[in-house]
């Protein structure tokens, strides 16, 4: 019960704090340009408490999803006019509202480098590929799988430099069109690779046909899966299957794929001690594949092991991580995918719990991601979020003329049903990929970290 209680208050007070400073930058940036401002508050719905002062109106809603700083000056539906209370409302300057905009993405970024330095001074469990470098997976279509790169090979350097971590190898990837990569074999062969970089991911310079190693913890078995019937159980970490050391759970997945209607012995980490059991993949007409019905937990780390990441490597990488998913998003071949990986705030809150019960810093450390996720989100080019505010407003400062008012109201109010919409529907996916109401979706999958506000 006490556990239960310190999870609840911590959760609160890691999500509320991020929701707070984000709108607490809007605030502090409009009152500093004189704005009007009518109400400053951390989640929706009734209020269990407020106050008003000043002509403001502070409140803490009952849901705890968002919040917002009421300012007429800055809704585009609005033109000058007059307030809910009637007191008229001056015009202002339309490059005033930009510095606005994305004060609420700085001040979560100023929030995610004080987290990272946190961590840094504390440190944190790791993944493996904080560690080592590792290969975990490599795309078939790739030039990495065609210069030979397979999962278990170690990247020893990158044009010359010695690599310690999958970071320094994104990090170095991302200063040149070509890399050249030294490449070792799991039986000590070292050849090399050329393996040209991509820009067409945001602009974002790296090698995305292969990815570091990572665990294949199971989170979740299926109902009379195959994986249940074998033994399988939660937490269970898969080491080897049929004989092949697994390298990350996509690994595994290939492996399984072609595997239909064949027992093979599959051996797990359970309480620390290694345990063979045999399953039979079966195949699945969902999937489209052989699958044995097991979710994976994207957040398998390794509690002894505990590492003090450098605060700008922290927050670059988790950039990284969402221009990624972004991009995965807008692209024909990858976007269902992606689509599928994203996750609501169900997903958020869940996640988030579980670290707090597990550890401080790995809360921590999620936090940080969502902080970094919830500036590059709401910095997007959309009428609903602070990069649409932009968008207006540079408008405005462009042709010194405002937007039509009726296509202002119809844009935003399709992108408000569309936002709505989409995190009804991304909550309901949550609570089923969580199997809360309802059994599992059958396939061997890792739920990415990417995050919707």
């Amino acid at each position: 019960m006490l556990l239960g209680l310190y999870t609840i208050v911590v959760v609160m007070l890691l999500f509320g704090l991020t929701i707070f400073i984000h709108e607490l930058g809007h605030f502090l940036v409009a009152k500093k340009f004189g704005m009007k401002i009518e109400a400053f508050a951390i989640g929706f719905g009734p209020a269990i408490w407020s106050r008003t002062k000043d002509g403001i109106l502070y409140k803490i809603g009952l849901i705890p999803f968002g919040g917002y700083v009421a300012l007429p000056q800055m809704d585009p539906n609005n033109d000058p006019s007059t307030s809910e209370s009637g007191e008229p409302i001056p015009d202002i300057e339309p490059w005033k509202k930009i510095p606005v905009a994305v004060a609420g993405a700085i001040g979560n970024i100023i929030l995610a480098f004080l987290i990272a330095w946190i961590i840094y001074m504390i440190g944190k469990p790791s993944q493996p590929s904080e560690r080592n470098t590792i290969v975990g997976f490599v795309a078939e279509a790739s030039v990495e799988y065609e210069q030979g790169i397979r999962p278990g090979h170690r990247i020893l350097t990158v044009n010359d430099e010695a690599v310690s971590n999958w970071q320094d190898i994104l990090v170095t990837a991302a200063l040149s069109a070509v890399v050249t990569l030294e490449v070792e074999t799991q039986t000590g062969e070292i050849f090399i690779a050329e393996i040209p970089t991509s820009d067409e991911h945001m602009g974002l310079r790296s090698v995305w046909g292969m990815a570091g190693i990572s665990y294949a913890e199971v989170s979740q078995l299926v109902p009379n899966s195959a994986a249940e019937e074998a033994g399988l159980q939660v937490g269970d970490r898969i080491l080897e299957l049929n004989g092949q050391e697994i390298f990350s759970p996509t690994h595994l997945s290939d492996m399984v794929s072609v595997l239909g209607g064949e027992t093979v012995s599959i051996i797990v980490r359970r309480d620390g001690e290694p345990l063979e059991l045999f399953v039979t993949p079966a195949f699945d007409e969902v999937a489209g594949r052989a699958i044995i019905g097991i979710r994976f937990n994207p957040w398998a780390v390794d509690y002894d092991e505990v590492i003090h990441p450098k605060p700008l490597e922290t927050v670059l990488e988790f950039s990284t991580l969402i221009f990624r998913v972004l991009a995965a998003l807008v692209t024909p071949a990858t976007s269902g995918m992606a689509a599928s990986a994203l996750a609501g705030p169900v997903f958020i809150l869940s996640s988030l719990w579980d670290m707090v019960q597990n550890s401080f810093a790995m809360a921590l450390w999620f936090t940080c991601l969502l902080n970094v996720n919830l500036a590059v989100l709401n910095l997007l080019p959309i009428p609903v979020l602070d990069g649409g505010h932009v968008v207006f407003s540079l408008w405005e400062v462009i042709t010194r003329r405002r937007i039509n008012a009726r296509f202002k109201t119809m844009i935003m109010t399709a992108c408000w049903f569309l936002l709505i919409f989409a995190m009804i529907f991304l909550s309901f996916r949550d609570v089923s990929r969580l199997g809360w109401f309802s059994r599992p979706a059958p396939q061997d999958v890792e739920v990415e970290e990417s995050i919707e506000e």
